[in-house]
């Protein structure tokens, strides 16, 4: 009786205690706390972590503004932030609290099924249901998270990608402006009209004064059968005269000078060489009473109302550049006044040296500053001339030394890691080749946060991929 008694109290016991329970659990959930009363205060007394596109779209603002259609965007608290979701678009199912394991704090493929420290006494982080849930290549971060993060996105848009290729370079004189004056008869110098180097002369100016046999013995005909053609007047003669003439041309002889012998009929001993073209005297190589032979160079002139500036472009830059490039020449000795010019004309040689081709643009030059051997600065515009292409920031590209990729925004916090192929680069920007089309979104900021954990999720899925905890 003694030991039945005492079982009987311990079960009335264990029962009142269990009734006690279950009536405690719900006074606690069902009357009004303090604690309720303040989770509900006004807006004005939250803190306000963000504010969301209205619309549901991928934007967020740290300060209040409105959107393009003057509507303002939405407040995001502090005590909300894990389960906002945009505007129309259904909550996940599911549980972000239910957690599934742990993983490695520092990357490692190493999970547990239980809260545990890694060796160096950090603890292992938990991984949730939703978070296990992302398929694919996408990875999923909170809203709160991004605003934090600095997480920037722009879409790729149609654009003009103009890369900047910068070449050292020299003044070059125009080698379709030069003169060379020789004589094709021996001859002597009587007298100098040009007598110095940088003299500027024009078009049948007299540079010197010439005694030449040759050409004595060649004019002496030539009015021999002028007078013999007005005497007899048949067609042999004026056939004479017409050879006389051109054997003086075949001299050089000067055209005015022929005119003033047919004429006047008389020859002149000396003659005054006038200079065949306009420009400044480069080279004078003849001296007062000097003895010339044929094919001897006494000057050189040259037009130095345009000049060419020759670039040494690397052999990399090269292909970027073609007849048109525009391109800015400054020259060292005016570095505030840079000049606008085209590419003319690429040599078709590279320097075996310093593997560098020759690019040529022409510049005016009317008050003759360019002066030859001037050393100068190019830079060429590459692309500006191009169609427009698809583009995104480089600041987007993610380059792991053997491919390129961008994070494309789909949209509640979900970046997708997209393969990319780039071509030209300028200006802030890449062009896309392929992998991404114009209108969709690019991370343009905080990339490798976003990349270092995509990249950790897929490492983990792997790794548990067979042996996950149930």
């Amino acid at each position: 009786m003694r030991f039945g008694g005492v079982v009987f109290l311990v079960i009335v016991a264990t029962a009142g205690g269990a009734a006690g329970g279950y009536w405690y659990a719900r006074s606690t959930t069902t009357m009004p706390s303090s604690a309720a009363g303040e989770s509900t205060a006004t807006a004005g007394e939250r803190n306000v972590l963000y504010y969301r596109d209205p619309n549901g779209a991928p934007y967020w603002s740290a300060t209040p503004k409105k959107d393009d259609q003057g509507r303002d965007y939405l407040p995001v608290y502090e005590d909300e932030s894990s389960s906002v979701a945009p505007k129309g678009t259904a909550q996940s199912s599911c549980d972000p609290k239910r957690v599934l394991y742990y993983r490695n704090p520092m990357g490692l493929p190493d999970t547990s099924p239980a809260p545990k420290k890694d060796s160096m006494g950090m603890d292992y982080i938990p991984v949730t249901e939703c978070e296990e849930q992302e398929t694919g290549d996408t990875v999923k971060v909170s809203l709160d998270r991004v605003q934090r993060s600095g997480v920037r996105i722009e879409k790729v848009q149609s654009r003009t990608v103009t890369r900047p290729i910068r070449a050292p370079a020299i003044i070059r004189l125009n080698e379709r402006k030069q003169s060379v004056v020789t004589l094709r008869a021996e001859g002597y110098i009587e007298e100098l009209y040009v007598n110095s180097t940088g003299e500027t002369v024009k078009t049948g100016q007299p540079l010197f004064r010439v005694y030449s046999p040759a050409l004595v013995q060649a004019q002496l005909e030539y009015a021999l059968a002028l007078k013999a053609a007005h005497t007899g007047r048949d067609a042999s003669q004026t056939a004479l005269v017409e050879g006389a003439a051109q054997k003086l041309r075949s001299l050089g002889m000067p055209e005015a000078r022929i005119r003033e012998i047919r004429e006047s009929g008389k020859t002149q001993r000396s003659i005054e060489w006038p200079s065949p073209t306009s420009g400044t005297v480069l080279e004078k190589k003849v001296i007062e009473g000097q003895r010339v032979m044929p094919g001897d160079e006494l000057y050189r002139i040259a037009d130095l109302s345009t000049v060419w500036v020759i670039a040494e472009v690397v052999e990399r830059d090269i292909g970027s550049i073609a007849l048109g490039t525009s391109a800015t020449v400054t020259l060292r000795a005016f570095p505030s006044q840079p000049i606008e010019g085209r590419v003319t004309f690429v040599y078709p040689e590279l320097k075996a040296e310093t593997r560098t081709a020759r690019v040529r643009i022409e510049l005016a030059n009317p008050d003759g500053r360019f002066k030859p051997d001037m050393y100068a600065d190019v830079v060429f515009r590459a692309g500006a001339d191009a169609a427009p292409v698809a583009a995104v920031p480089d600041t987007s590209v993610i380059d792991s030394g053997t491919r390129q990729l961008v994070l494309v925004a789909k949209g509640e916090g979900r970046f997708e890691p997209r393969v990319i192929k780039t071509g030209r680069h300028g200006d802030g920007y890449v062009e896309v080749l392929e992998g991404v089309k114009e209108g969709e979104e690019v991370v343009t900021s905080a990339t490798f946060l976003i990349d270092a954990e995509s990249n950790l999720r897929a490492a983990l899925r792997g790794f548990t991929q067979q042996d996950a905890p149930k």
